[in-house]
């Protein structure tokens, strides 16, 4: 025998497969005729498949002494127990791992929605309760031929809202006394300029703010003169509504509706900026070749409400007429007595404008702020209108397409007061920290860091020809006017036309278009342009062409083309040269 220590004999040794109680003190045991013991708490747990056997009686207490090996007697083999049969059948099995599997997933999407709201919270802040936000601001841009009386609207709904007193517009009537413009005092409210005053014409987008009990609203009022097209598409691109003024005077609407007057191509212009509510505001029907006819009227909504439908808005849902007088008020404010026009029974232009469906607006998207005006005023300034998103005080941003950081060091809102913060849709005042003004340019965009918007040389879209003398090939050139930007872009390829009877588009690309077509075409610009696809954010993915002073075609990106890192540094350095030129 070893002087060593004693060796264990794993035989003399019994474990169970479980937690064995401690041992009970030695009891008689039971006759068979006696109900068996409860059984020993147990615990189970379940990971799926078949469930396992009950456990067995608590055996006798294990021995724990040390027996030498030589000395323990060969244990006899025990006699194999019968196991109840357990239905394994496949459909247990399944369920369980089925219903575990619908389990994860439905924990895995409820993590991936917390982990969307705290990425959405981190990016763009917490939603602004309501009562912080405020009213709903809306930007009305007024639209038509020369002379139809838009100005005069505007100048007398400032009035009639208490934004111009009394006092100031006495005083504009007497100036326009002595410049021998007796009726056109009201249109100074909003044509302030020397030269727009001595013409009698808008020459630039006017703007001005009114408040009523229910919302707050931006007028742009957009120039009637085909001269100044470029700058009534830059309004419209702000605008969330737009009212379409229509001189009822005999001749008058005639002149601004046939081939060559600006009714047409302005409703269409409108259409193509994303505007989809229109208010036709049939003016001067109080003058002397009117006097409020009902005729006159009917004779009027008649003639444009084809063209309008053909514009791409509904008639029935998108578009309102109503008869007034910009000069008298009549119907602006308050209705129109039935002493007047005993034949309308509807709206005001102020009542219907406070009664229209909100709008619904990418607040918690990324910032998107196009550049529309830039000047200097205690550092850089810049105007325009928050696309999506909002913005506080403080936030960093970056100016694309050059990728400058700023800050938003102070916000004004279009009554020139400091606020903390604006939302998707206002029209702010933004003063910057970071940049000079020499390198930034109308059609500029002021973007989250997180998101920027996309700044490329390349796009597809689909283009609508509307009117063209000659046939388009490929290396047409063009200006695009895509929200508040201008750039002469070319078309280096036409890749799809569509089909007018099916509408499916070409395999093959056509070797030119025409007007009436709908082509799908790569579109070039010499230096990189902020734009979206349409279909994630539609007033950076809409664009019109314009070439000769008309305007050719309307379009939509489709597909961006990112360019490369070497040609995005040689194209930025045309852009800021641009940019300093401006």
């Amino acid at each position: 025998m070893s002087n060593g220590p004693p060796r264990l004999n794993a035989n003399a040794f019994e474990f169970k497969p479980r937690f064995a109680p401690p041992p009970p003190p030695p009891v008689d045991r039971p006759t068979d005729d006696a109900p068996p013991p409860p059984p020993a708490p147990t615990i189970s747990l379940n990971i799926g498949g078949a469930r396992p056997a009950p456990p067995a009686p608590p055996a006798a207490p294990p021995v724990l002494a040390a027996v030498p090996e030589d000395k323990v007697a060969p244990t006899p083999p025990r006699a194999a127990s019968p196991k109840p049969k357990i239905a394994t059948g496949p459909s247990s099995t399944a369920f369980t791992l089925e219903r575990a599997a619908t389990d994860a997933e439905a924990i895995a999407r409820e993590a991936q929605a917390l982990a969307d709201a705290e990425t959405l919270e981190d990016l763009y802040g917490k939603d602004e309760p309501e009562e912080e936000i405020g009213k709903q601001h809306l930007n009305v841009v007024f639209i038509g031929h020369v002379d139809a009386g838009k100005s005069t609207m505007g100048g007398n709904i400032l009035f009639l809202c208490g934004m111009v007193d009394k006092r100031t517009m006495e005083k504009y009537e007497k100036e326009a006394k002595e410049a021998g413009r007796d009726s056109w005092y009201l249109s100074w409210a909003l044509d302030s300029t020397p030269q727009e005053r001595a013409k009698g014409k808008t020459v630039e987008v006017g703007r001005a703010y009114f408040e009523t009990e229910k919302r707050r609203y931006t007028i742009l009022d957009a120039p009637g003169h085909k001269t100044y097209v470029p700058s009534m598409i830059s309004g419209a691109a702000q605008a969330d509504i737009a009212i379409l003024v229509i001189s009822a005077r005999k001749g008058e609407f005639e002149t601004g509706f046939e081939r060559g007057g600006q009714t047409r191509e302005h409703i269409m212009l409108v259409k193509t900026a994303g505007v989809s509510r229109l208010i036709v505001a049939i003016n001067k029907m109080d003058d002397p070749t009117v006097e409020w006819s009902k005729e006159r009227y009917a004779e009027i909504k008649d003639k444009l409400t084809p063209f309008i439908k053909s514009a791409g808005f509904n008639p029935k849902t998108d578009v309102t007429f109503m008869p007034l007088s910009a000069y008298t008020g009549v119907n602006l404010k308050e209705r129109v007595s039935k002493d007047v026009a005993p034949w309308y029974d509807g709206q005001a232009l102020l009542e219907h404008l406070d009664d229209m469906p909100m709008i619904d607006r990418k607040v918690r998207g990324p910032v998107m702020i196009p550049v529309s005006e830039k000047y200097k005023d205690m550092g850089t300034v810049v105007v325009g209108k928050i696309e999506s998103g909002r913005l506080r005080k403080g936030d960093t941003l970056l100016m694309m397409p050059n990728r400058t950081q700023v800050e938003a060091s102070a916000i004004y809102n279009e009554l020139e007061e400091e606020v903390s913060h604006a939302i998707c849709g206002d029209n702010v005042r933004i003063r910057l920290r970071g940049v000079d003004d020499e390198d930034i340019s109308p059609g500029f965009v002021l973007t989250s860091p997180n998101r920027p918007v996309h700044a490329v040389r390349q796009f597809e879209a689909q283009l609508a020809i509307l009117e063209h003398k000659n046939i388009i090939c490929a290396g047409y050139q063009a200006v695009m006017h895509v929200h508040t930007l201008a750039e002469e872009v070319s078309l280096s390829a036409l890749l799809h036309y569509f089909d007018k009877k099916t509408g499916r588009k070409s395999k093959k690309p056509p070797q030119f278009a025409k007007r009436g077509q709908r082509v799908v075409a790569l579109v070039e610009a010499s230096a990189p342009v902020c734009v979206e696809r349409f279909s994630d954010y539609p007033q950076l993915g809409r664009f019109t062409l314009r070439d000769e002073g008309k305007t050719i075609a309307i379009g939509r990106i489709t597909k961006l083309i990112e360019s490369s890192v070497d040609e995005v540094t040689e194209s930025m350095a045309h852009v800021t040269v641009s940019a300093g030129a401006a």
